[in-house]
This record gives C-alpha cells, sequence and structure tokens, in this order.
C-alpha cells in the first residue's frame, strides 16, 4: 500500500472524527489519565504537528529501518527514559489541549492540512530525523498512520461515537502491530492467542 495515501487517509478520518464528537465529552474520560481533550491533544503532537517538525529537519544517517524498528527502539530504551518520554508526551498533551479553545476541531484541521502539505513536498527516501534517530520518510510516516488509527479508536471509543478508517489502512496498520509482536520477546504468545492457544494478559501491548 502507498504509505502517502494510507497517512492522509487517516488523517482525513481522524479529522472527521473530531468533528463529530460531541461537546460534552470534551472535558470527561479519554485514556488513561487523559481527558479526551488531552488524548486529541496528544494525537495532534505525535501524528500532525510533528510531521512537519520532522519532514524540515534532515539526517545525517540512517538509525533506524522499519516501522517496527521505531516501536522496538522505544521498547528496548531504560526505563528512566521511558518514564521521562512518556511524561514529556503527558505535558505536552495537555499544553495542545489548553491551546484548542472551546473545541479542538479547528485546530485539528489546520495541523492536518500542514502535515499533508509537508509529506506532498518530502521525498520516499528523504532521511529524516525522528525521536529515535534518523529514518527514511517512506518507514517512519506509518508509524504516524499507527498512532492516527490507534488512537483515533481511542478518541472514537471516549467520545461514543462512530469511526471507519479505511480497510486497506486498518489492515496495514494491524500488519505494523504484528511485525512489531514477531520481533518482541512475547513473540511465542502472541502466536498462541492468535491461534486460540492462550490468553493475553490484560493490558498487554506491543508497542
Amino acid at each position: 500500500m502507498d504509505f502517502r495515501w494510507a497517512y492522509k487517509s487517516a488523517v482525513a478520518t481522524f479529522t472527521d472524527l473530531v468533528y463529530r464528537v460531541p461537546e460534552d465529552r470534551w472535558d470527561g474520560p479519554g485514556l488513561g489519565e487523559w481527558t479526551l481533550r488531552e488524548l486529541t491533544g496528544h494525537v495532534v503532537g505525535s501524528a500532525l504537528r510533528e510531521v512537519p517538525r520532522a519532514l524540515g529537519g534532515p539526517a545525517a544517517t540512517v538509525d533506524v529501518a522499519s516501522p517496527e524498528g521505531y516501536w522496538a527502539f522505544a521498547q528496548a530504551a531504560p526505563a528512566e527514559v521511558v518514564a521521562a518520554v512518556r511524561a514529556a508526551a503527558t505535558e505536552d498533551a495537555r499544553k495542545t489541549a489548553a491551546e484548542f479553545g472551546v473545541s479542538p476541531a479547528a485546530g485539528v484541521a489546520e495541523y492536518a492540512r500542514a502535515a499533508t502539505q509537508a509529506l506532498s513536498a518530502a521525498g520516499d527516501a528523504d532521511v529524516v530525523l525522528t525521536a529515535v534517530g534518523g529514518m527514511r520518510v517512506r518507514e517512519w510516516i506509518p508509524t504516524r498512520t499507527f498512532e492516527l488509527v490507534v488512537h483515533g479508536l481511542d478518541v472514537a471509543a471516549a467520545a461514543g461515537a462512530e469511526v471507519e478508517f479505511a480497510e486497506e489502512v486498518l489492515a496495514a496498520v494491524t500488519l505494523q502491530a504484528a511485525r512489531v509482536a514477531a520481533t518482541s520477546k512475547e513473540k511465542t504468545l502472541v502466536l498462541r492467542a492468535l491461534t486460540g492457544r492462550a490468553t493475553l494478559p490484560p493490558d498487554f501491548s506491543v508497542v
């Protein structure tokens, strides 16, 4: 699947979803400690605002060569680094949420426009600086699509709204998660669970 089409499709679906969130849901539960407004702020920061920033910063070398490598790098990071990254993500989510005003929809649409325009101007093989080091555009953007889809489903669940990402996009993100699982130490457990031979523990995640 064309990674550009997948990302832009996910952006359009997510933006449409945000416009349909009931006004009385924004300050209610979102995900974990985040409100729905803060969850949306996290998606904007990680999957929309980050795109123009990263694509505008060339890197000298390729440090991570695949989408699953991106997530594996994060999994292998020391606990204190992971804790610091999560704290920074929460701070950014809350700051972005505060900037939205009454309704996040207009702000999300503006960030979406800037992200897709930046992607249109980038080359597939351009090497850009990401949170885990240098990556080619064609290998990094699918991780942003992953963020949009996974958290888009979170937003829909918290808002009590329907969302339908394109079937091809859902399949691509599911395959990305499966490839991450296949490179993890839990691959045997995941395989057994997928074939009805085991049960995954509560809150299990491959990322």
